[in-house]
């Protein structure tokens, strides 16, 4: 699988628009919908970087060299206790749609939202 594929389809695992894809990686829908398509080859250092962090990847991955394609928790979260939290709104249907947004929030934060939910029910 070649670069372009394996970011559109990492991009359609986790369910982004190229638009959405784009403001993560501070570019245009357009370079995104080129990168995907195989009209701009040459991506720079940078922006494989930008994308690998959006897709939850490793630049090793999009580029073909590694075939584990998932950052493991350990390396995506600084904090063990934010990790922890982080897994049940993954694992937990009703709130995996936190999941992504939680990344650099802090534990007391991830904990404010999932008791929010929970009131709400």
């Amino acid at each position: 699988m070649a670069i372009n594929d394996r970011i559109k389809a990492k991009r359609l695992e986790l369910g982004y628009t190229l638009e959405e894809l784009a403001n993560m990686i501070g570019t245009s829908r357009q370079n995104v919908f080129k990168y995907e398509n195989g009209i701009i080859s040459n991506i720079p250092s940078d922006k494989i970087e930008a994308l690998a962090k959006a897709l939850k990847t490793t630049p090793a991955y999009l580029m073909g060299w590694d075939e584990d394609p998932n950052i493991t928790q350990e390396e995506y979260y600084t904090n063990p206790e934010v990790a922890e939290l982080a897994q049940q709104l993954k694992d937990r249907p009703e709130l995996k749609v936190l999941f992504d947004a939680s990344r650099d929030i802090s534990k007391e934060d991830v904990q404010f939202v999932i008791d929010m939910i929970e009131r709400m029910k």
